[in-house]
């Protein structure tokens, strides 16, 4: 290990046993993130009047769709890396390995939130505000799967904080001497996320960031920060058009759809949000409880004299 650097774990941390499963260490990491992103929108919605547990409702469809999203955009912006002659088609679905595209996990998962807003009366978003710093948490804590799968790094650097990459690692550039560090994007990438948080909650707090307004600033931070990270990324990417990458178009893209549903959720309604569910789609109240916790019987209505009569 080079002085101040930043080590490569060992290959056998990228997975480990417990009994006859295997572990994989990065979806590990991905699990984690959307717990944390689950809980924290769900106590963003609850405080905005939605009901407990709808958000496990929603993310029933929208995780599932989220991962064969981000697997297809991955394959289908990779093509090279699956598709050759004497190639194992199977390793289109080992997600495990890697390979998850978080643009196409916001495509796929943005459909699946949406059929669960649909189901459970929720506005979409009003849900997509409130993931929208769960999003940035969850992506922080998922790409520390990217550390342990040796993957997402720089060009090279002198800086302290360097990350070492071992010559014998497949991932190591061929044509760089050993004892090169390299740029630690996946570290960067998790500070700008967590920033991004910070930045979106005390936005929050000064200015209306409902009617989607919230997920804006987060499709505008986040494709800012991929972009010039993508810029300066050395391993594998994504395959190129017009010699610039896929994934900072997508991330141009991002920022231009952040840009556009502010202006235009903004134009749309410029009054306060009211409610996080669609008209006529709201719970019903909850009846009283007495000192056992039982449900009291519902008051019955007021009797109604009719005119003339005592």
């Amino acid at each position: 290990m080079i002085a101040m650097s930043i080590p490569s774990p060992p290959p056998e941390w990228a997975q480990f046993s417990l009994g006859p499963l295997t572990i994989h260490t990065y979806a590990l990491c991905i699990i984690t993130g959307i717990i944390a992103a689950t809980i924290i929108t769900q106590r963003r919605l609850s405080r905005r009047g939605a009901e407990d547990g709808v958000v496990l409702d929603i993310i029933l469809w929208a995780v599932p769709l989220g991962i064969v999203g981000a697997r297809f955009y991955h394959v289908f912006t990779h093509g090279g890396d699956y598709f050759y002659p004497g190639a194992n088609l199977w390793n289109v679905f080992a997600i495990w390995d890697g390979g998850n595209a978080l643009y196409g996990s916001l495509i796929g998962g943005a459909v699946g939130a949406y059929i669960g807003c649909r189901r459970t009366g929720i506005r979409f978003w009003s849900f997509a505000d409130a993931l929208a710093p769960a999003m940035l948490v969850a992506q922080a804590i998922g790409r520390l799967g990217n550390y342990f799968n040796h993957e997402l790094f720089g060009l090279p650097t002198t800086l302290p904080w360097g990350l070492e990459i071992l010559p014998t690692d497949t991932m190591f550039p061929k044509d760089l001497p050993a004892g090169t560090l390299f740029h630690p994007l996946f570290l960067y990438e998790i500070i700008w996320n967590l920033v991004g948080v910070a930045i979106i909650l005390l936005l929050e707090r000064r200015i209306d960031l409902r009617w989607g307004r919230a997920f804006g600033v987060y499709l505008i931070w986040y494709g800012l920060g991929r972009s010039w990270l993508e810029a300066i990324r050395i391993d594998p990417t994504s395959d190129a058009l017009f010699g610039i990458p896929a994934n900072v178009w997508a991330s141009f893209v991002a920022v231009g759809l952040g840009i556009v549903l502010i202006v235009v959720r903004s134009r749309q309604h410029p009054e306060p949000e009211t409610s996080v569910y669609r008209a006529g789609r709201e719970p019903e109240p909850a009846l009283p409880r007495d000192a056992d916790g039982d449900h009291t019987a519902e008051p019955a209505p007021a009797a109604v004299r009719e005119p003339g009569r005592p």
